[in-house]
């Protein structure tokens, strides 16, 4: 897909999840407030949590897609990664804040409000709509090949989840059991917690040049042992920028081709990468192989 229409296809599913968290995080936090419910005040930060991690995207979709300059040889992408890093930290702060509002509560029963069941209703509505948004937000994501887009949507699956947990505590509560709204609300602060973790930890792992997945790599060989005249390939290594791939290897050919032949090897070896991973560049290295060993085919080999 072009840059610019997957910039627009985010752009796009961004500012339906802008609107959808600023009308959550409004009634949520006014119906907690009106009928006492910790819970849903709880899933109301959470969306306005959702509603900052939005914004954090839409400043990374724009930069991202800055074309490469004087500093960036290789263009912007890892705007994407330290978005997914900012959107993880930010997860982490939000459940511990949840958390420690939550015990609070526990610590002191007597101050646990009976809640009224218009909070229910606002916590079945959430669950609705964080579920239809994780759908389509995810969808989009899978489509323009964004794991930034795809953990802001795996966001939005943990406030669905949380309203869930939310409403289970708002029932209780109407059932005479008020400890299980504070409670709730320490369950959807765990939840945000951890997954804010995952999401952090992915990234930076990206950010200090995490190589390609094993799958990715199985693809990649696969492509380089299928190319006409490459009798083998070591050193191939690789690392992520944002979602595109960094790749260098040692291509093993006959050492009697022509540079122009050895040229267009690597352009062959380079499009069939490409064909099957998002790959940014291609760095290969020519090594001789002696012809009497190509022609006994004891040339191929594949070390990394």
């Amino acid at each position: 897909m072009e840059t610019s229409e997957r910039q627009a296809a985010a752009k796009r599913s961004t500012l339906v999840s802008v609107a959808v968290n600023l009308l959550l995080t409004g009634s949520q936090v006014m119906a907690g407030l009106v009928s006492g419910s910790q819970g849903l005040i709880a899933d109301g930060i959470h969306s306005l949590s959702d509603l900052l991690a939005d914004f954090v995207v839409l400043v990374a979709n724009h930069f991202s897609g800055l074309a490469p300059d004087e500093d960036h040889h290789y263009g912007h992408m890892r705007y994407e990664t330290a978005a997914s890093l900012v959107l993880g930290i930010l997860l982490v702060v939000v459940g511990a804040g949840i958390l420690w509002s939550s015990i609070g509560k526990l610590q002191h029963p007597e101050h646990i409000a009976q809640v009224h069941i218009l909070a229910l209703w606002v916590a079945l509505g959430a669950l609705a709509a964080k579920e239809a948004l994780f759908r389509y937000m995810l969808a989009v994501g899978l489509r323009v090949g964004s794991t930034m887009l795809v953990a802001n949507a795996w966001h939005a699956r943990s406030d669905a989840a949380s309203s869930l947990v939310v409403g289970v505590g708002i029932v209780g509560n109407l059932m005479g059991l008020p400890l299980l709204d504070p409670i709730a609300a320490l369950v959807v602060g765990i939840m945000v917690g951890k997954m804010g973790w995952s999401f952090a930890w992915q990234a930076l792992g990206d950010l200090m040049d995490r190589s390609a997945s094993e799958e990715q790599h199985a693809l990649i060989r696969e492509a380089l042992a299928a190319t006409p005249g490459v009798l083998g390939f070591h050193d191939l290594r690789s690392r992520k920028m944002g979602d595109q791939i960094l790749l260098d290897v040692h291509l093993e050919v006959r050492e009697d081709l022509s540079v122009r032949e050895g040229h267009d090897i690597t352009v062959e070896a380079r499009r069939r990468i490409r064909e099957v991973v998002p790959v940014l560049n291609v760095m290969t290295h020519l090594d001789p192989v002696e012809a009497t060993r190509a022609d006994a085919g004891l040339g191929y080999s594949a070390r990394e």
